[in-house]
């Protein structure tokens, strides 16, 4: 049987994970704000008490054009794999189904990872790696409705070539981003889609050039809230990218309000800039974040 790091080698395609001993320590970025100091400060001095949430697409996983083709960092998995025994647990937050971010990420199976928590549907569903299963409620009614409407609705609002439906079960998402005119085509659908959806009961959340109709009281906030009280965790880290990713910067401040200290980390991008502007800590992209998880692994070992 394969070493722990062929493993990691097999699953990602990078030999990340073999990275020589020697070799120089990822720099840890300085946090901009005193609360992120603080936040930091915490997670290094007791990482086992730590909480460590990551958004997927945009912050583990580039941006494609297409959804259904993106994948982890290539070297996400030994990042994660090497803080995770590390801390009380990493937990992967996201708007996708928890089985497709399962295995767009490659997090199943993978050693150093059994307790690695996957929130899909902004923590509608729940998948654990020590089980490999999901647990989900019941869809909300509306879905349905709005899952038989959308299609003339998008037709009725001349959405061009290039804009899709992407089916989440749980909520429905209209991406624009392979349309002629991305934002404009976005900017044309935010009032008809709001309309569909406050008509069933559902609200839209607006991302990088994709509306989705979900229920209310689905937000990646509410799910990193709960967590982070069930697990007792003494501190945590948030890393996002997009407008979604933004109720739970408002959970870090609540948390931070109450007593337990937190970083928020922006998975920097040049289409939303609300989420640079609150950060203690911007990075380059995905492959930022994975410098970053390497530096507090490196620290907290």
């Amino acid at each position: 049987m394969g070493s722990h790091k062929d493993r990691l080698k097999d699953l990602t395609g990078s030999d990340s994970a073999n990275r020589d001993s020697t070799s120089s320590v990822d720099p840890l970025p300085e946090p901009s704000t005193q609360p992120g100091r603080d936040g930091l400060a915490a997670i290094l001095a007791r990482p086992a008490r730590a909480l460590v949430a990551l958004d997927f697409d945009g912050t583990l996983a580039p941006i494609v054009p297409d959804p259904e083709k993106a994948r982890a960092h290539p070297d996400a998995l030994p990042a994660l794999a090497a803080l995770a025994p590390q801390v009380a647990a990493v937990a992967v937050i996201t708007g996708r189904p928890a089985d497709v971010a399962v295995r767009y990420g490659g997090f199943a199976g993978v050693p150093g990872l059994e307790h690695l928590v996957v929130l899909g549907h902004y923590g509608a569903e729940r998948w654990d790696a020590v089980s490999g299963e999901v647990t989900a409620p019941d869809p909300h009614p509306g879905v349905a409705t709005v899952r038989a409407e959308l299609p003339g609705v998008l037709d009725a609002s001349g959405a061009g070539q290039g804009t899709w439906i992407e089916d989440k079960g749980h909520a429905l998402a209209v991406h624009t981003r392979r349309a002629a005119d991305p934002q404009g085509t976005f900017d044309a659908l935010r009032e008809p889609l709001t309309d569909l959806a406050t008509r069933n009961g559902l609200i839209v959340e607006p991302g990088r050039m994709v509306l989705e109709l979900r229920p209310p009281g689905m937000d990646k906030g509410v799910a990193l809230t709960e967590y982070a009280r069930t697990l007792g965790a003494e501190s945590v880290l948030y890393a996002g990218d997009d407008l979604g990713d933004l109720p739970a910067y408002a959970a870090i401040d609540k948390l931070r309000s109450d007593g337990t200290p937190g970083l928020l980390v922006c998975s920097g991008s040049e289409e939303v800039t609300e989420l640079s502007e609150r950060a203690d800590v911007v990075v380059d992209g995905p492959e930022g974040v994975v410098r970053l998880l390497r530096a507090i692994a490196d620290r907290a070992s």
